[in-house]
């Protein structure tokens, strides 16, 4: 069983360091637009500050996630926007201290669960670390999105490690959601960190290959790039399908972003 420990360690250095960009934002800065249509910074640490309020229900009152699943069920298509814009309406100092406050509470209740505990959730119940990594990598891709709006460069780290796990686990998921049949045999996996190590997934003698910067992975696995600006290779017929439709995240699959140049 996984140790929890060093994806909620780094769930807290990514929430601090975007932290660091809003902290002291004007008015005027909460409300410039990032990439996501319709949704300015506010939007962006709305969204955040309201998932990790549902996780936390998910974890501490199974009750009360089980209305807010409820309510989910029955806005399929606007739930996830009308809690940002819900949240986002806040005053910025009102809406800065509930994320921090939540993400706080969060942390703190994934590392009192109890080993094999596991979570319900909008999607298959979750553990404790994959509860931990999916919220890792929403603050990152929605920290990108963020740092886009203020015209700032983010310096990737090896935390994008678990990222990029989550990424290669979503595969079959990823075809499943484009209504195409998983392959049936895994890929092989080879992705150099921003450190220069190089981080390895699946069989060495696949026949499916990709290989690349982990940090194009990522950026592909979030939807945050499009492929065609991205270093990434792929050997064999379903590996490069792969690529045209991976996705980290739940949900129906996202419009991505254009290539850079390019008619959205």
């Amino acid at each position: 069983m996984a140790d929890p420990t060093p994806v909620i360690d780094d769930l807290r250095a990514e929430s601090e360091e975007l932290d660091l960009l809003v902290a002291e934002l004007s008015p005027e800065g909460w409300a410039l637009a990032t990439p996501a249509a319709g949704w300015t910074v506010a939007h962006q640490i709305a969204h955040l500050a309201w998932t990790d309020h549902s996780s936390l229900l998910a974890v501490t009152d199974r009750d009360a996630f089980s209305r807010e699943l409820e309510k989910a069920l029955a806005q399929p298509g606007d739930f996830v926007d009308n809690g940002a814009e819900e949240w986002a309406a806040r005053p910025p100092e009102q809406l800065l201290a509930d994320w921090r406050t939540g993400r706080d509470a969060l942390a703190e209740a994934l590392r009192a669960a109890p080993p094999g505990a596991r979570f319900p959730w909008y999607g298959p119940p979750m553990s404790t670390a994959s509860m931990a990594t999916a919220r890792l990598m929403e603050t990152w891709a929605h920290g990108l999105d963020v740092a886009d709006a203020l015209g700032v460069s983010r310096t990737p780290t090896d935390r994008l490690s678990h990222i990029a796990r989550l990424g290669v686990r979503t595969r079959d998921f990823a075809f499943g959601v484009n209504g195409l049949t998983p392959p049936f045999e895994e890929f092989r996996v080879e992705l150099t960190a921003p450190s220069g190590e190089l981080w390895i997934y699946g069989p060495e003698d696949a026949d499916g290959r990709v290989t690349g910067p982990a940090l194009d992975f990522c950026l592909l696995v979030t939807q945050r790039a499009h492929r065609d600006d991205l270093a990434l290779r792929a050997e064999g017929e379903d590996a490069d399908r792969w690529l045209d439709i991976a996705q980290a995240f739940a949900g129906p699959s996202g419009g991505g972003r254009p290539p850079k140049g390019g008619a959205a």
